[in-house]
C-alpha cells in the first residue's frame, strides 16, 4: 500500500481520519468521500489525487445503515445542480450530512456544481436561542481553543473541553452545535457561519483563512488578540463617558423634583403676598403648576424622554448626526478620529496577517467599523482596490477623518510589502494614545460640567430669590 501516514500533514490526517470514521460509524460507503470536495482537496494540491481513489478502494465497506444507529441531526443545505440536458438550478435539500445531498442528486440523476449549508434561523442556527454571549466570553473561548489547538489537541476534543468547562448555556448549547457540525464532516467556519450573530464575519473570515493555510491555531490567537484590544478600547471610551452622562441625569432628575415639590411651596407664597414676578420666575412657576397637576404624565414624558433619546442615538440619523458633532469638538473630535482609526488599522491588520485576500479584508473591516462616514471611505477604498488602485489613495482624500499618519503607513507598508506590519503599528499608536487621552478626558469634561452646573443652579437661584429682594424692598 503506499498511502502512509508520512504523505499528510498532521492536520490532514486528523481530518481523514474524522470524515473517515464518520462515514464508517454511520455505514456509510467510503466512495461517497470521493463526492466531497473537502475530502478530495486533502490530496489533489499535494500530488496525493491517485491516492484517494487508493484510499476509498482498500477501506471501502458496503452496509446498509442501521436504524438502531445514533441519529444525526438534520442540516439544509444549498444546492446548485445540472441536469443531464445541461439546465441549471438551485434547491434547498435537507440532509443527515453533505454525503446524504450527493446520495439524493445521485439518485435524482443530476450533477452537484456547488453546495453550502444554509445558514438557519437568524443567527443562533436551529438551536432557536438568542445571542447573550458577552464579549469576554467570546474572548476567553477563543483564547482557550487557540491554546487547546497548539498544544495538540484535535478540534473536536478542544471543542468538547471548552463545552463542558463553559458555564454560559447559550455559549454551551453553540460549542455543542458546532462540535457536532464537525464531527459529522463541516469545516470550522462552516459551522461558525450559522451562528453568525455572535460569531463576527470577522471572527469566521479568519477563521476560514487559517483553516485553508493549516494555522488554524495562529488565526485564532490573532482574533482573539483582536478582539481584546478593541474590546479594551471600547471599554475605555465608554468609561470615560459615564461619568458626564450620570451627572447629567442626576441634574434632570433633580430639577424635576425640585419644580414638583419645592417650587410650589415658594410659589405660594408669592400668590399670597400678591407680589409682581420676573418672566424667569414667572416660567419657572408655571412649569411647576403644570408638572405638579399632572405627575402621570410628566412621568410618561421623562421616560419617554430617556427612550427617545437612546433611541435617537441608536439610528442611522441620530448617530451620524452626533459623530459630526463629535468631530467637530476639540479634544473629542481627534479622540473619534484615532478610535475609528485603530479599528479599521487593528482588523485590517489581523485579516491580512491571518491570510485573508485584500479585498475582502477591506470589505470586512468596513463592517468592524460600522455604517458611517469611516465605514464609507473603506468601501470606497474596496472599489478603488478593486479597479487596481492602491489602498492609500483613497484614504489620502479624506485627511479629515484619517489623518495623515494612517496614511503615510499604509503607502510605507505598501512600497515594502508590509501593508498588515504597518497597520498594526498604526493600530498599537492610535489605541495607546485613546487610552491616555481617555485618562486625561475627566480633566476636561468636569470644568465644563461644574460651569453647566453653575449656569443651571444660578438661573434658579435668581429666578426665585429676586421676587423675595424686590418684595424686601418695599418694606
Amino acid at each position: 500500500m503506499r498511502i502512509s501516514r508520512g504523505c499528510f500533514s498532521a492536520s490532514q490526517f486528523t481530518r481523514i481520519c474524522h470524515l473517515t470514521s464518520f462515514c464508517t460509524s454511520s455505514r456509510l460507503p467510503l466512495f461517497t468521500l470521493l463526492r466531497d470536495p473537502i475530502f478530495f482537496s486533502l490530496f489533489t494540491p499535494y500530488g496525493h489525487t491517485e491516492y484517494a481513489y487508493e484510499y476509498a478502494l482498500l477501506f471501502s465497506v458496503r452496509q446498509e445503515k442501521d436504524s438502531s444507529h445514533a441519529t444525526v441531526m438534520s442540516m439544509k443545505f444549498r444546492v446548485a445542480v445540472q441536469a443531464s440536458d445541461g439546465t441549471k438550478s438551485t434547491r434547498s435539500v435537507e440532509a443527515e450530512n453533505r454525503f446524504g445531498v450527493y446520495s439524493q442528486m445521485e439518485a435524482e440523476g443530476v450533477t452537484v456544481l456547488s453546495l453550502e449549508e444554509e445558514k438557519v434561523g437568524k443567527g443562533m442556527g436551529s438551536l432557536g436561542l438568542k445571542a447573550r454571549v458577552k464579549t469576554e466570553e467570546k474572548i476567553t473561548f477563543t483564547k482557550n481553543l487557540s491554546a487547546m489547538l497548539t498544544a495538540g489537541l484535535t478540534l473536536s476534543r478542544a471543542l468538547s473541553v471548552i463545552d463542558r468547562q463553559s458555564k454560559n448555556k447559550t455559549l454551551k448549547a453553540i460549542v455543542s452545535d458546532i462540535e457536532e457540525r464537525i464531527k459529522t464532516g463541516g469545516t470550522f467556519h462552516e459551522a461558525l457561519m450559522v451562528h453568525n450573530k455572535v460569531f463576527s464575519e470577522l471572527f469566521i473570515a479568519m477563521t476560514k483563512a487559517g483553516e485553508e493555510s493549516g494555522t488554524l491555531a495562529d488565526s485564532l490567537k490573532a482574533v482573539a488578540r483582536q478582539m481584546d484590544r478593541s474590546y479594551s478600547l471600547q471599554k475605555k471610551v465608554k468609561g470615560a463617558m459615564i461619568y458626564p452622562s450620570i451627572i447629567l441625569s442626576a441634574i434632570l432628575v433633580i430639577g424635576v423634583l425640585m419644580l414638583m415639590f419645592v417650587v410650589p411651596t415658594l410659589s405660594s407664597t408669592f400668590a399670597s403676598l400678591g407680589v409682581q414676578l420676573p418672566l424667569a420666575t414667572r416660567i419657572i412657576v408655571g412649569l411647576s403648576d403644570y408638572m405638579a397637576h399632572n405627575v402621570l404624565v410628566v412621568l410618561v414624558l421623562l421616560v419617554g424622554f430617556f427612550v427617545g433619546v437612546i433611541s435617537f442615538t441608536r439610528s442611522k440619523f441620530g448617530a451620524a448626526l452626533i459623530l459630526q458633532i463629535a468631530l467637530r469638538i476639540p479634544v473629542i473630535g481627534e479622540m473619534v478620529r484615532e478610535t475609528m482609526g485603530a479599528r479599521a488599522a487593528r482588523a485590517l491588520s489581523s485579516l491580512l496577517s491571518s491570510g485573508v485576500d485584500m479585498l475582502t479584508a477591506i470589505k470586512i473591516a468596513g463592517e468592524v467599523v460600522g455604517k458611517n462616514i469611516f465605514g464609507a471611505v473603506l468601501i470606497e477604498a474596496e472599489e478603488s482596490v478593486r479597479k487596481g488602485e492602491a489602498l492609500s489613495a483613497t484614504f489620502n482624500k479624506y485627511p479629515n477623518l484619517f489623518p495623515a499618519f494612517f496614511t503615510d503607513m499604509i503607502l510605507v507598508g505598501e512600497e515594502t510589502g508590509k501593508v498588515s506590519e504597518m497597520l498594526g503599528q498604526v493600530a498599537e499608536y492610535y489605541e495607546v494614545d485613546v487610552e491616555d487621552r481617555t485618562k486625561d478626558l475627566s480633566t476636561i469634561i468636569e470644568p465644563m460640567l461644574m460651569l453647566f452646573i453653575g449656569v443651571f443652579v444660578g438661573i434658579f437661584a435668581i429666578s426665585m430669590i429676586s421676587p423675595i429682594y424686590s418684595l424686601s424692598s418695599k418694606i
